[in-house]
């Protein structure tokens, strides 16, 4: 297809494709299928190789949020029969991070449900952070805590964290659809805070929610626009109890071709196949891994992964191989170091960031 060769020669040289071509991979055939996979993962390759890097979620606080995404859980009234908790003791987070490391991830992800976090949360997360380097000085750490105030990215980027997650979701025309306590360009905004604090920002979609194809390509271009390093896909986990309860529109093969349009707008990012899965992909997960070049290993927020030998298992089977640790993830164009070594305050001639 001339389509396809058009999207990998963009995307080898890291230019957007039009909205028309982004447009017309979702549309693609079935007969068309493999070979709009077979394109992702030329570009996929070109970028990242047949690396696979893992990443594990640990929910600091669950449930009992006051916002009213309908897509979530732990939205305000839902009647999802999930754990409600409150914050973890760093302690205890720790353990649940290391269970992570000992499968394998290299970032762990820190998340806590709410509208954002109080200044006292940002103290709890710090100290979790530094829990967490204690026992794994060269783990990746990022921090998911919704919409951050001011001077909390830098608090946190002075803690340890590495990267911030916070998804854009859906298209700026359809946000209110979704959610009414708070606005897309909120959002926005706190992906910009949190790239402004230094920290690799991460910011993704949920797809299956009743969006159009414009609005996926809308949400994905507004992403390449933010430019974030990593871009987590994820497909809708319809909970009973949520405004969007029996929502199942996505097949396999759609998931796939969502993938591949977002690999393609996104050539040269972190691509990470996230929440819902399972659900929607199903047996076509191996396939997703052309595409993708990271997962998340095992569990989730508030629902149940495969176990993470599956996940490993399919890694291999398919061909692919497990980042490790001494790896950059990135492609040496975007890649920098995480970790910044301090040069200012005690033991320097230049005043403390405080």
């Amino acid at each position: 297809m001339d389509l396809l060769n058009t999207l990998v020669d963009k995307g080898l040289r890291r230019e957007a494709p039009t909205r028309d071509e982004a447009l017309a991979v979702l549309a693609t055939t079935d007969d068309q299928l493999l070979d709009v996979v077979a394109a992702a993962g030329k570009v996929r390759r070109q970028w990242f190789g047949r690396r696979v890097k893992l990443n594990y979620l640990v929910n600091l606080k669950s449930g009992l949020c006051p916002e009213d995404c309908s897509y979530c859980s732990q939205r305000l009234g839902s009647k999802a029969g999930i754990l409600k908790y409150t914050w973890l003791k760093p302690g205890e987070a720790a353990d649940a991070a290391s269970a992570g490391v000992a499968g394998g991830a290299k970032r762990v992800c820190l998340v806590a449900s709410g509208r954002g976090p109080t200044d006292r949360d940002v103290d709890r997360v710090s100290e979790t952070i530094a829990a967490i380097r204690e026992r794994h000085a060269d783990v990746e750490v990022c921090a998911c805590l919704g919409l951050l105030g001011d001077g909390q990215a830098e608090r946190l980027r002075e803690a340890g964290a590495d990267a911030y997650n916070h998804n854009l979701n859906t298209s700026e025309a359809t946000y209110r659809d979704i959610c009414t306590t708070h606005e897309f360009g909120d959002r926005v905004s706190t992906v910009e805070r949190a790239k402004a604090a230094g920290m690799s920002a991460c910011s993704g979609i949920i797809a299956g929610m009743g969006e159009s194809d414009e609005d996926l390509v809308d949400v994905v271009f507004a992403l390449r626009a933010l430019d974030p390093d990593s871009v987590p896909v994820n497909f809708l986990i319809p909970f009973d109890g949520t405004p969007l309860a029996g929502t199942w529109e996505l097949t396999p093969r759609r998931a796939l071709r969502i993938l591949a349009m977002v690999r393609f707008v996104c050539p040269d990012a972190e691509v990470r196949l996230s929440g819902g899965r399972e659900l929607h992909l199903r047996s076509l997960q191996p396939l997703a891994l052309h595409i993708v070049n990271s997962i998340f290993l095992g569990d989730y927020l508030t629902s149940e992964g495969q176990a993470g030998q599956a996940d490993l298992d399919m890694i291999a089977d398919a061909g692919f191989e497990v980042e490790g640790a001494e790896t950059t993830t990135l492609p040496e164009h975007r890649a920098r170091d995480l970790v910044a070594v301090r040069r200012r305050g005690a033991g320097t001639e230049l005043p403390p960031n405080a």
